[in-house]
């Protein structure tokens, strides 16, 4: 790799001393790098970090400072973009960025040298619609959550799986995941965890009213919908739907949420020997 474009989270390396001296060391050693700080969308459609229209065409990596969250916002930004990104995380040992401050230097030294691999992450693509009305379309690389409003006590979904009806719910909400938002919101609401490397759909119940709800897993093919159900006689229920923890459409009774695999992925660099079952048994033991 010989052209990097560093994403920094100003909130975490405020006087952009760690992203300052990856800048310094790379261009060092004879690459170009683009430092591009965390931007304000126009608009919270228009993208979620930064502006991908400053990235320049060839650009090789893109390597990220801060932690998951910040990957997870940025992924969704340069999805179109093809570029592989390399995560640091400069809080508590991550699941997607894998590279901890102490080991930035001999991590660049990897990229530089090639010695690293390419992981693909599966994305969902969510849909919502009033009757034919196409009202927000976006991606998540861990997870879409179709929830009731804070004001309302019980949110009622009626889920379907290729357009068959699968089960209904009295629950605060349901989690739709991939493999990698296994390990988050859908764990911390009692799912399984999935190897990030698989292609399946979770959906989870959270905080479901019925002792018998269970988390299910499908195929990375299905398609599941989502409809807002109506309340007690007849009331309208109210909803919302958020694409990894952001993006939020608001929903009534009768909208649906179609949630399916991407046909775009995130490409994630896998520098160390660090096993996902190693990153989970740390996670575990903590």
């Amino acid at each position: 790799m010989n052209c990097f474009y560093v994403m920094t989270n100003s909130v975490k390396d405020k006087d952009l001393e760690i992203t300052n001296h990856i800048a310094d060391y790379l261009k060092e050693h004879g690459k170009t790098c683009v430092v591009q700080l965390q931007n304000v969308p126009k608009s919270e459609w228009t993208y979620h970090f930064t502006d991908v229209e400053q990235i320049p065409k060839e650009v090789d990596c893109i390597i990220v400072l801060g932690g998951d969250g910040t990957l997870l916002r940025a992924a969704r930004d340069v999805v179109d973009k093809e570029i592989p990104l390399c995560g640091i995380n400069l809080g508590n040992l991550g699941y997607l960025a894998e590279v901890d401050v102490n080991s930035i230097y001999q991590a660049l030294d990897c990229l530089m040298n090639g010695e690293y691999e390419i992981e693909r992450r599966m994305m969902l693509m969510g849909s919502v619609y009033r009757g034919e009305e196409l009202l927000a379309q976006d991606i998540a690389l861990n997870d879409i959550v179709v929830s009731r409003e804070n004001d309302q006590k019980v949110g009622h979904f009626h889920n379907y799986v290729n357009g068959e009806f699968l089960n209904s719910y009295s629950a605060d909400g349901i989690i739709l995941s991939t493999p990698t938002g296994s390990t988050g919101y859908s764990l911390s609401a009692g799912g399984p965890i999935i190897s990030p490397s698989a292609s399946l759909l979770l959906m989870t119940p959270l905080a479901a009213h019925t002792l018998n709800s269970r988390s299910v897993v499908f195929s990375g093919e299905d398609k599941i919908m989502v409809e807002i159900g109506t309340g007690r006689d007849g009331v309208v229920n109210k909803g919302i739907v958020s694409f990894d923890g952001t993006n939020i459409a608001r929903l009534v009774s009768g909208d649906k949420v179609i949630v399916e695999k991407s046909k775009k992925d995130t490409q994630i660099v896998k520098i160390s020997n660090i096993s996902f079952l190693e990153v989970l048994r740390n996670k575990m033991s903590n």
